[in-house]
């Protein structure tokens, strides 16, 4: 996993607000979240063997997002500290379970494979799983890396990148939802091998060789924050045993993370993805 780790600041009010308007919070929650860390927890939680590749301050939030991750059996050899402030995400969720998200990077603008040490750990793995709230040309190097090595990489591609076909050159897939998806494809046609597009309650689509159309369980949602995240966490943990073992274990589970609040702790045990899957 290449990617983001935020300490997550999480509002929780009525109804988000307009323009311009002052509303008054019901909750308050610090969480550990991030693109790339909520991905290595959602991996992990599933069963696969992560390494993270990541940047944190040398702040006191630091040290808490390390912890967390270390406690869902998240290799840190990759986790670099720089001076400075960690990644810090405000999170704004109503009462339906909708969310608007503000990202302060922190350390996570800084994150390089400058390092021959972490560019060994993305060497090793099996699929490399890239999002976005880091430097696109870090993003494009890992990508590299980890193509030279025979890896699968999987880009999450959110936030949008200005520079797609760079990044549509060096990826095997890509995981975008609806509103991202349009840059991916020429016309009907993947600008990737294989893209998938998530679409949130109704489930996801996988566009490569075939067409795969994947539901996903119903739930009554209380947080939506961290569930795109989830998905693809667990789609990368499952993918060396095919997308079609693959993606309905990641509807399952991004369903699943809808039920609990908050994002870096959201991700379901593979036994709870299991049950869910059986009964469906």
């Amino acid at each position: 996993m290449v990617g983001s780790v935020n300490a997550d600041l999480t509002f929780g009010v009525d109804a988000l607000p307009g323009a311009g308007q002052t509303v008054l919070a019901s909750a308050l929650s610090v969480t550990p979240g991030g693109k790339g860390g909520n991905q290595a927890v959602a991996a992990a939680r599933a069963g696969a063997v992560v390494q993270l590749v990541a940047a944190l301050g040398t702040d006191a939030a630091a040290e808490d997002l390390r912890a967390h991750l270390r406690a869902n059996s998240v290799g840190t050899d990759g986790v670099t500290a720089v001076p400075g402030p960690s990644g810090t995400a405000a999170i704004v969720v109503d009462g339906t379970a909708e969310n608007f998200i503000v990202v302060a990077p922190g350390a996570n603008a800084h994150l390089s494979l400058s390092s021959p040490a972490v560019r060994d750990v993305v060497a090793a793995a099996e699929v490399v799983l890239i999002s976005l709230e880091i430097p696109v040309d870090t993003a494009l190097t890992a990508a590299r890396v980890g193509r030279a090595a025979g890896a699968t990489v999987v880009l999450n591609a959110s936030p949008t990148p200005d520079d797609v076909a760079a990044l549509a050159e060096v990826v095997d897939v890509v995981v975008v939802n609806e509103t991202e998806a349009e840059g991916w494809f020429d016309g009907d046609r993947p600008r990737v091998p294989q893209v998938i597009v998530t679409r949130g309650g109704r489930g996801a689509t996988y566009f490569g060789p075939d067409r795969l159309d994947v539901p996903a369980p119903a739930v009554e949602a209380v947080d939506t924050t961290g569930a795109g995240d989830v998905f693809a966490g667990v789609l990368a943990a499952h993918w060396p045993r095919g997308v079609e073992f693959a993606l309905p274990r990641a509807c399952a589970a991004g369903a699943l993370a809808t039920l609990v609040h908050g994002a870096g702790d959201c991700a379901p045990y593979s036994e709870a993805v299991e049950d869910v899957l059986e009964a469906s």
